[in-house]
């Protein structure tokens, strides 16, 4: 009898996935199947058992293309797009031309094996809830994940659910702060959705991020998405990858 995660495999399996993305995304169809409900202060999820269940019948049925689609829309969903800001959080966010809590979907969390070790630092800048850099957590246990956001109550979700995701409280370090004031140092693997525009305060984040990472003292892999990043890096960084939406960079 086939395993439930190698039958997943099977009916996830797609020419634009290699077989071992194939692998952790029939992970983490598993994850969101065998976990209950996420615990929910701030009333982010309210349609999450439903779509929890429109997955469950799906992955029943054996249709490929509604398990993806399913997933992404229950993944979507958890990355809790609604976000309680507070007004001062806001009127920082709206002031660097920030963006807010966009899913970066699931192909950086499939793309990422290769570039995380065991002692690996990885930091998510912009992090919203902290999902993305929870399930990279999950996937590929690490030393530390850095979870930066400006949100006081974003972070608050994200603490409840790294506890859901049973990931140990010393490898996520939530810093309630704008991007804007935090420099990439000491880190091994960067996540990025674009945290501000590159316009005015924007503008000089990227620059200041940009020297940063020129300057540091070991190699960094940065998974950058919509990117705006690139053309302030340096000749030291190079693509090794992207499709429009996932850029990826190596120093």
């Amino acid at each position: 009898m086939k395993t439930p995660n190698l039958r997943l495999s099977e009916l996830l399996s797609a020419e634009d996935r290699t077989a071992d993305e194939t692998a952790r995304f029939a992970q983490l169809v598993r994850i969101f199947l065998d976990l209950k409900s996420p615990p929910d202060p701030f009333d982010l999820f309210p349609e999450y058992a439903r779509q929890k269940h429109a997955l469950q019948r799906v992955v029943a049925s054996g249709d490929p293309e509604t398990i993806e689609e399913a997933f992404l829309t229950l993944y979507c969903h958890l990355h809790g797009h609604e976000a309680p800001y507070t007004p001062d959080e806001r009127r920082r966010v709206d002031e660097t031309g920030g963006y807010w809590c966009h899913a970066g979907g699931i192909s950086p969390l499939l793309k990422a094996e290769p570039f995380i070790a065991a002692e690996t630092v990885s930091a998510d800048f912009g992090a919203g809830n902290g999902l993305q850099g929870l399930l990279l957590q999950k996937l590929y246990p690490h030393r530390k994940t850095v979870q930066i956001e400006i949100s006081s109550r974003m972070v608050e979700a994200g603490r409840h659910l790294q506890r859901w995701l049973e990931i140990p409280d010393e490898q996520v370090e939530w810093l309630v702060a704008d991007v804007c004031d935090v420099m990439p140092d000491g880190l091994d693997f960067i996540y990025l959705y674009r945290p501000v525009r590159p316009e005015g305060a924007g503008r000089r984040f990227y620059e200041r991020f940009a020297d940063a990472l020129d300057t540091a003292a070991r190699p960094v892999v940065i998974f950058s998405i919509a990117d705006c990043l690139r053309e302030f890096l340096s000749p030291r960084f190079e693509v090794f990858y992207g499709d429009g939406h996932l850029t990826c960079f190596r120093g």
